[in-house]
């Protein structure tokens, strides 16, 4: 078995920091409910956070999402959901 190789995003289209690979949550909001799909692999700025996915990632995603089975299979998650109120000056 020969080493992994990590795919080269190249720089962010944002601010020209060279993306690293990672592993991250990317949330989605189906239908009024959100999902986050974890061990994402993705080029992410080191600078400013950007996060970009190969279109083979984004596919696999796609069919991740469309599949309603899968997704009534999965565990579950509280997620606090907080109303923005601009500050008294």
């Amino acid at each position: 078995m020969g080493k992994k190789t990590s795919y080269d995003y190249g720089a962010c289209h944002v601010c020209g920091e060279h993306m690293v690979e990672r592993q991250i949550k990317q949330d989605f909001w189906i239908k009024e409910n959100l999902v986050v799909v974890e061990n994402v692999p993705a080029g992410v700025c080191p600078r400013c956070g950007e996060k970009v996915v190969r279109a083979e990632v984004g596919q696999q995603l796609a069919a991740l999402l469309g599949n309603a089975e899968r997704l009534r299979e999965t565990q579950t998650i509280s997620v606090p959901v907080i109303r923005f109120e601009k500050a008294a000056a």
